[in-house]
């Protein structure tokens, strides 16, 4: 799960920093941190005082060109504060990868909220490069209204760097540096080409957006082009008797569970929507034989006509009430791709469906069924794969799915053009 706290997105954990209720003669109240790592919580001081009017709750540190009544100074404090944080996450990490079993004793061991046991907190620390990523995700993720999905791949990234070299540097980022990260995330991380691939384009993204802010002048990353072996993603989808078996698939009384996520699942089939979409549909959205939805992934406004299939799964809900007014008995994405696997193991759908792909320069080929591989975005996958195949023109199709170029469609008039060519070696047998 994914938590903001302080301008940090971290995983499983959460660092909060707030001021007691009580202070002292001078007018400052101590600052305590609230550590909470795996469900378990450690509340304690972190050493410093300041007066309340300093304290910037919000952002739960004080508050620029401020001192507290000792004459300690704001970056001192934010400082400690920072390192707090830092050993917080450096912590989560050793217990992910040494599999430890969180404790308070453990976390009180291994973080240092005495101001006495930090080295040099005396004097104002240079922003590291991990200072500077957690600025990144905080302006570029408010600036573009980064999604929790994109907040968790950049916090991969970060965890990334940091299990490679706990003190890297900008400098360190060198051709051979990098290489050595990309070395480390196939080797030690074991990663796909193609997700290592993602991975250095967000680091690009970072590196250039801190050498435009002055934190750096290393530019090995604009040279930096690895050759990558990777193949073109499988496209998993349902053909239109495949997508017609699941519509009418008796459901049994023992499996009934099954029978919304089937209606769901469908829907997506038959009008395009992403799961976020699906989720977020209210009745209101419903005009004269239509759907009118801004989508949440681009915040595209979409008109989607209704077809036969999925006015009637609207129907068969029609008065049927659902919180926050909602016009499907959508459940959690997690849980619905696990029902959705089940539902195409029930409804036969186990043809052996083949995904390749590189690790380094290894080729790797792993066989599944085809239900295995089944979930909430094999719906709109199956829409549009099908509308290319009915020979719906791809810019009516994109109307639809508010695809904006052709780079998209690409796979799908392909998966179009091959069944064509199945199609005509009916002739030879005839």
């Amino acid at each position: 799960m994914l938590i903001f706290v302080r301008n940090y997105f971290v995983l499983n954990m959460a660092v909060n920093f707030y001021l007691n209720s009580r202070g002292d003669k001078h007018g400052d109240f101590p600052i305590r941190v609230s550590i909470a790592i795996g469900g378990i919580r450690l509340l304690t001081s972190v050493g410093y005082s300041i007066n309340p009017a300093k304290w910037d709750n919000s952002k739960q540190k004080v508050r620029q060109g401020a001192s507290n009544a000792k004459g300690i100074t704001y970056n001192v404090i934010n400082s400690h504060l920072n390192n707090i944080v830092q050993q917080s996450i450096d912590f989560e990490n050793k217990c992910l990868t040494e599999k430890l079993k969180v404790t308070k004793e453990l976390i009180q061991q291994n973080i240092s909220t005495n101001k006495n046991k930090l080295d040099d907190v005396g004097e104002i620390r240079e922003k590291t490069l991990f200072d500077v990523f957690d600025e990144f995700i905080k302006e570029i993720g408010n600036i573009n209204g980064w999604t929790h999905g994109t907040y968790e791949k950049y916090i991969a990234l970060r965890n990334h760097l940091y299990i490679f070299s706990p003190n890297l540097s900008f400098d360190d980022l060198t051709e051979k540096g990098l290489a050595d990260f990309i070395t480390h995330l196939r080797d030690e991380k074991g990663l796909r080409n193609s997700t290592i691939g993602k991975q250095l384009g967000f680091l690009k993204w970072f590196l250039k957006w801190s050498a435009n802010n002055g934190y750096h002048k290393n530019m090995a990353y604009l040279s930096f082009k690895p050759k990558l072996k990777t193949t073109e993603k499988r496209i998993i989808f349902l053909t239109w008797d495949e997508l017609m078996t699941v519509y009418n698939f008796p459901i049994p009384e023992s499996k009934k569970y099954l029978d919304r996520v089937r209606d769901v699942f469908c829907f997506c089939c038959f009008t395009s929507l992403r799961y976020s979409d699906v989720y977020n549909l209210k009745r209101f959205d419903i005009k004269n034989g239509a759907l009118h939805i801004t989508t949440v992934k681009t915040a595209d406004s979409l008109t989607i006509d209704l077809n036969k299939y999925s006015q009637a799964i609207l129907d068969k809900y029609d008065g049927v009430p659902f919180e926050d007014n909602k016009a499907l008995p959508v459940i959690s994405n997690q849980k619905m791709n696990d029902y959705i696997k089940e539902l195409g193991q029930l409804c036969g759908l186990d043809q052996p469906e083949t995904v390749t792909y590189y690790v380094g320069n290894e080729r790797v080929d792993e066989v599944y069924p085809k239900y295995e591989l089944m979930g909430t975005h094999t719906g709109r996958r199956t829409f549009i794969s099908n509308a290319i195949m009915m020979g719906i023109p791809p810019q009516v199709v994109m109307k639809w799915t508010g695809h904006s170029d052709y780079k998209a469609m690409k796979p799908y008039i392909a998966i179009a053009d091959s069944a064509k060519a199945e199609a005509m070696k009916l002739f030879n047998e005839k």
